[in-house]
Parts: structure tokens; sequence; C-alpha cells
């Protein structure tokens, strides 16, 4: 494997480049708490470690090469962050009446929710298949046998994600008693609502090449 650390600093400029991973983040660090947040990291780095697998076992490229299948993951994708974005903006009309009910039993249920939306959200796009597929053998040496570069590079990502994104976590719940004024939470919900619907038309109207 070679240029290695030229590797890195790309990884590092793509992931903290804002997307549906850190929209959703954001969102359930602000709605849920500092477990809602990592809880939704997780999910993304699981997603990630089964595009890691994919890549090394050849799928990612069936993904990259079938017009199919690109558009059927393209489009289930594209609706889930759509559906997030409505239920985002959804809930802002039902925020004043849910603010007079218990809210431990709502927090519990949306910490069960973290970890799948983060998974899904990163699962479910395809544009990490064609990263994977494109991006990483341009770091493998011609001839070389790709199954371990692409198994270490896809745990470097992982590994660079979680670095990024465990930090960017605990800021975000610092500062979640400023977010969390009710003319703050209103504009920060509503724009991660109307991202994440962004994000998911952008991505309905991807193309595989």
């Amino acid at each position: 494997m070679q240029h290695f650390y030229p590797f890195i600093v790309l990884c590092i400029l793509l992931i903290i480049l804002p997307g549906p991973d850190t929209a959703i983040a954001t969102k359930n660090t602000l709605t849920v708490g500092k477990t809602g947040g990592l809880k939704t990291l997780f999910g993304t780095c699981c997603a990630l470690l089964i595009h890691t697998t994919a890549a090394v076992i050849g799928l990612s490229a069936l993904i990259v090469k079938s017009a199919l299948l690109f558009s059927i993951l393209k489009y289930v994708g594209a609706v889930y962050l759509g559906y997030l974005g409505f239920k985002t903006l959804w809930s802002l009309r039902k925020k004043e009446a849910s603010d007079v009910l218990e809210t431990a039993p709502i927090l519990e249920e949306g910490q069960m929710n973290c970890f799948r939306q983060g998974f899904l959200t990163n699962l479910l796009n395809p544009k990490v298949a064609v990263f994977f597929l494109t991006f990483l053998p341009q770091f493998v040496d011609h001839g070389q046998e790709p199954l371990l570069p692409f198994l270490i590079m896809g745990l470097t990502y992982t590994l660079l994600t979680l670095i990024w994104f465990i930090p960017y976590i605990y800021l975000i719940n610092q500062i979640s008693a400023f977010m969390k004024r009710p003319t703050t939470e209103k504009a920060v919900q509503g724009l991660t609502g109307i991202a994440l619907l962004g994000f998911g038309i952008k991505l309905a109207f991807e193309k595989a090449h």
C-alpha cells in the first residue's frame, strides 16, 4: 500500500465535510442527549465496517457496476433520509404537547432508535460503496492483492470517523443548554430536517458513474 499518509489526510477532509451522518448525529445528540449521539455514531461505524467487508469481498464492485442494484439501494436510502427529515420537521409541531408529558420513556425509546438511524443512514448510502471502490484502489500498489490494504484502509476510515465524531458529539452536548433554548432548538431542528430532506433528494438524483 502506497501513500498512506495522504490517504489519512483525504479521509479526514471527507469525514469533517457535513453530510447525512453529521446531520443525524447532531439531531440525535440534541434531542436524546450524549448517549443518543454516541449510539448513532456506533451505528454509523458498524455500517462502515459492513461497507469495508463488502469492498474486500467484492460486493461493492457489484453494486457500483449494476445500475439496478445501485438504483435500488439509492432510492431506499433517499426515501429513508426523506423520512427522517420529514419526521424531524413534523416533531416541531408536536413539541409543545410533548413538553408536558413524561420525558423518560421518550428518551429511552429515542436512544433505542439512534443506533438504527445511524446504521441505516450510512448503510443505505450507495455513495459510500462508490467511495470505497473508487477511492481506496488509488492507494494500492499495482499488482498487489487488494484484500489486506482494503481492510486496513476501511478500518482506518472507521477509526478516524470515531476520532472526529466523539469530540463533536461531546461538544454538541456541552452547548446543548444553549442549543435547547426554544427558539434555537426549533431553528436547529428545522435546519436539520431540511438538510436530511436535501440529502435524500440529492441521493435520489445521484448517478452510479
